[in-house]
C-alpha cells in the first residue's frame, strides 16, 4: 500500500474516531435534561440535587478543557485521548447503575472530566491526519456529527427514557467507548505540542476562575442572583481570571498565551463562539419546554419536531465546510449567526400558546441552516488561527468559552423567562420565552458581527504562519 493511500486511510479512521468521540461528549450536555423527572422517580432527591446531575459535568467539563488540552500537548494527544476516553467511558457505566442520587452526580463530574481531556484533542488529532487542503470538508463533517449531538441531546434523552429506561442514557456511551478505544490505539498518530513544561499556576487560575464564574451562573437562576455563594462565585472567579490573564502576559510558557488574541482572527472566532452558544443554549432549553410543557407533545415527538433545526447540520455542515475552503470561513460563519438570529427572532413572533407546528417550520428550519453553517467553519477558523504546535491549546480555550457561553445562555435565558413569565400557564409562559428569544436572537446577532471582524483567508494565514518552524511532531501509530 503506498504512503499516500495509507495517510488517507489515516485521515479517514481519524475522521470516525474524533467525530464519535466529540458526538459523545457533546450529546452528554444536554441528554440529561428529558429524563430528569424519571431519575427523580426512581432515585429520590430534591430539585436541588436533580439540577446538579446536569450541572456537575457542565461544571467540571467547561473547568478542565484547557487543561486537558494543556496535558495532550506536553505527554501526547492520542495518550491522553485514550485515558480521557477511558475515563468518560467507566464514569458512563458507574452513573447507569448509580444506587442514589449522591452517586449519580459524582459520576456525572467524573464522567465531565473525561470528556475535558477528550475533547480539544479530538480537533488536534484530527488536524494532524488530514492534509491541509482537505481539512474544511474534515471539519465541515465533524462539526455536522458534535452539532447534531449538542441540539439533539433532549430527543435522544426524550426517547431512550420513554421507550426503554433513564439508564440507557448512559449505557449508550459504553459500547461507543469499548469500541473507539482500540481504534485509537491503533490507527491514530500520537502528536506533541512544543514540549514545554505544564503551567501549574496558570492551570490554577484558569481552573479556579472558571470554576467560579460557571458554579455562580449555574447556580444563580435556583439559588438567587444575591446568595452569598452564587456571588462569591461568580467575584472569586473573575478576580482568578484577571489574575490569570496578567500572569499569562508575563509568564515564559503559560498555557494559555495571551499574544494569540492579538490576532484578530483568533479573538474574533471565540468571541463569535461564545455569543452563539449563548444565544443558542439558552434558546434550546427553553423551546424543548415549550414544545412539552405548552403544546403537550410527549419528548420524543417534541424531539422529531425540531429536527428540521437540530438535524440539519448533518446536511449542511459539509456543504458549509467546501465553501470554507473555497472562499474561507469568515463569509460562510458571518452568514450563519445571522440566519440563527433570524431564525430566533422569528420564533419568538409566531409563538403563542396553541400554535400550529406549519407556523414554527420556517423559523426551525432557518435556525437549523444557520446552526450548520457555523459549527464547522468556525472549528476551520480556530485551528487555522494559530501555529501547528498551539493548536491543541487553541482547541481547549474555543472549547472553554464555547461553555462557559452556553452556561451564561441557560442562565441568563432563565432569568429573562422568570422576570417576565412562568410555569402557570401556557400563555405565562410564552410571555416569559418570547423576550428570552428575542434576547437570544440579538446576542446571535452580535456573534455575526464579530465574525465580520475575523481578517479574510489570506491575512489569517499569514497571522498563523510561525515566525519560526514549529512544527507536529508525529511519530508511527504503533
Amino acid at each position: 500500500m503506498s504512503q499516500q493511500t495509507a495517510r488517507r486511510g489515516g485521515a479517514a479512521w481519524a475522521l470516525v474516531i474524533t467525530s464519535v468521540a466529540g458526538f459523545m461528549a457533546a450529546l452528554d450536555n444536554l441528554v440529561v435534561t428529558t429524563a430528569l423527572p424519571s431519575i427523580r422517580e426512581d432515585l429520590g432527591g430534591g430539585l436541588h440535587d436533580l439540577e446538579w446531575t446536569v450541572s456537575a459535568y457542565t461544571l467540571t467539563f467547561a473547568v478542565l478543557l484547557m487543561f486537558g488540552a494543556a496535558l495532550g500537548d506536553r505527554f501526547g494527544r492520542r495518550r491522553l485521548f485514550i485515558a480521557g476516553l477511558t475515563v468518560f467511558t467507566g464514569a458512563s457505566a458507574a452513573a447507569a447503575m448509580a444506587p442514589g442520587i449522591d452517586s449519580l452526580i459524582a459520576a456525572r463530574a467524573v464522567q465531565g472530566a473525561g470528556a475535558a481531556v477528550m475533547m480539544p484533542l479530538t480537533l488536534t488529532l484530527l488536524t494532524a491526519a488530514v492534509p491541509a487542503a482537505k481539512r474544511g470538508m474534515a471539519y465541515g463533517i465533524w462539526g455536522a456529527v458534535n452539532g447534531l449531538a449538542v441540539a439533539s441531546g433532549p430527543l435522544v434523552g426524550g426517547t431512550l427514557t420513554e421507550h426503554i429506561s433513564w439508564q440507557w442514557i448512559f449505557w449508550l456511551n459504553v459500547p461507543l467507548g469499548l469500541a473507539l478505544l482500540p481504534l485509537a490505539r491503533l490507527r491514530l498518530a500520537e502528536s506533541h505540542g512544543t514540549g514545554a513544561s505544564l503551567d501549574i499556576p496558570g492551570t490554577l487560575l484558569a481552573s479556579g476562575g472558571l470554576f467560579g464564574i460557571v458554579y455562580g451562573l449555574v447556580r444563580g437562576p435556583a439559588d438567587g442572583w444575591t446568595g452569598p455563594f452564587v456571588l462569591t462565585g461568580l467575584f472569586a472567579g473573575s478576580a482568578l481570571l484577571v489574575g490569570f490573564i496578567l500572569y499569562s502576559t508575563r509568564a515564559k510558557n503559560p498555557m494559555l498565551p495571551m499574544r494569540l488574541f492579538r490576532s484578530r482572527a483568533f479573538a474574533g472566532i471565540n468571541a463569535a463562539s461564545l455569543l452563539m452558544f449563548l444565544g443558542m443554549f439558552g434558546s434550546i432549553f427553553l423551546l424543548s419546554q415549550y414544545m412539552q410543557g405548552v403544546l403537550g407533545y410527549s419528548p420524543t415527538e417534541a424531539g422529531l419536531r425540531m429536527l428540521p433545526w437540530t438535524g440539519m447540520p448533518m446536511l449542511v455542515a459539509p456543504i458549509a465546510g467546501i465553501l470554507a475552503d473555497r472562499i474561507g470561513g469568515r463569509p460562510v460563519v458571518a452568514a450563519g449567526l445571522f440566519l440563527q438570529a433570524l431564525g430566533l427572532g422569528y420564533m419568538a413572533v409566531v409563538a403563542t400558546a396553541d400554535a400550529s407546528y406549519t407556523a414554527q417550520l420556517p423559523a426551525l428550519i432557518i435556525s437549523g441552516i444557520g446552526m450548520a453553517l457555523f459549527f464547522a467553519p468556525a472549528s476551520h477558523l480556530v485551528m487555522s488561527s494559530v501555529r501547528p504546535s498551539e493548536q491543541g491549546i487553541a482547541s481547549g480555550a474555543n472549547n472553554a468559552l464555547r461553555e462557559v457561553g452556553g452556561a451564561l445562555g441557560i442562565a441568563v435565558m432563565a432569568s429573562i423567562f422568570a422576570a417576565q413569565g412562568g410555569y402557570e400557564t401556557g400563555q405565562t409562559f410564552v410571555d416569559g420565552m418570547r423576550p428570552a428569544l428575542v434576547t437570544g436572537s440579538a446576542v446571535v446577532a452580535l456573534a455575526g458581527i464579530a465574525a465580520l471582524l475575523i481578517p479574510t483567508r489570506r491575512r489569517t494565514e499569514r497571522q498563523a504562519a510561525p515566525a519560526e518552524p514549529a512544527p507536529v511532531l508525529e511519530t508511527t501509530a504503533h
